[in-house]
């Protein structure tokens, strides 16, 4: 988490020092967003941690409907600067996940990342969706084998630094103006009422004043 935050602030912060706003955003259009929260709310479902059997395979269904979604909706944005780094990814994490019921976590990098704690509890009890890397696992190049040290303190896949690099390709480009799913201007607070802001009223004609009346000597 404090890596994820971290990125999201430098990014910002980065967004700023290259002239954008967070205003932007207000402009930003995603297509079916409801996918990518409800594929998220699919992973903080309670699952069974046993590694094999009938837990096994609930929580490989439960996860690759979540990542099945969260893709869906990268997909269907995919013109948004920074979101086909997201997909790749996403597709990386999702294929060691979907293979191994879960992703594995290198003991050395958890070592190296000054992860004592999560070590132990790993060794002791696994959790649903970490377990520590054993020779039976496939795919170990993308598992959590990248040791992040210092305050952060965190392991991190292939897929992860994809999926941090195109976050802030997106926050840096949707801040400065420069992503293609922006609306309008014009757009923003639009009113269609009869006295719309920034309206004009057309300028009503003068009315035309009767003719002149004329009289004629030989009237009576």
């Amino acid at each position: 988490m404090i890596l994820f935050l971290s990125v999201i602030g430098l990014s910002v912060l980065a967004g700023y020092l290259l002239g954008g706003g967070l205003r932007s955003f207000e402009r930003l259009r995603l297509r079916w967003w409801g996918l990518a929260p409800l594929g998220l709310a699919l992973q903080a479902i309670p699952l069974p941690d046993a590694r094999h059997g009938t837990d096994l395979l609930i929580r490989v269904v439960v996860l690759s409907c979540s990542f099945v979604l969260i893709l869906l909706f990268a997909a269907i944005n995919f013109r948004v600067a920074g979101m086909w780094l997201l997909f790749i990814g996403l597709m990386l994490n999702f294929a060691v996940i979907a293979v191994n019921g879960g992703m594995p976590v290198s003991r050395e990098a958890l070592v190296r990342s000054n992860q004592a704690e999560v070590l132990q509890v790993l060794e002791r009890d696994e959790g649903t969706k970490h377990h520590l890397l054993t020779s039976d696992d496939n795919l170990t190049f993308l598992a959590d084998v990248i040791p992040v040290a210092g305050p952060i303190k965190q392991v991190v896949s292939v897929g992860d630094a994809f999926v941090y690099s195109g976050l802030a390709w997106l926050i840096v480009s949707v801040m400065r103006g420069r992503t293609g799913a922006l609306a309008p201007v014009s757009e923003l607070g639009r009113y269609r009422g009869r006295h719309r802001a920034g309206a004009t009223r057309a300028a009503r004609p003068a009315p035309t004043p009767p003719p002149a009346a004329t009289t004629s000597g030989t009237e009576p």
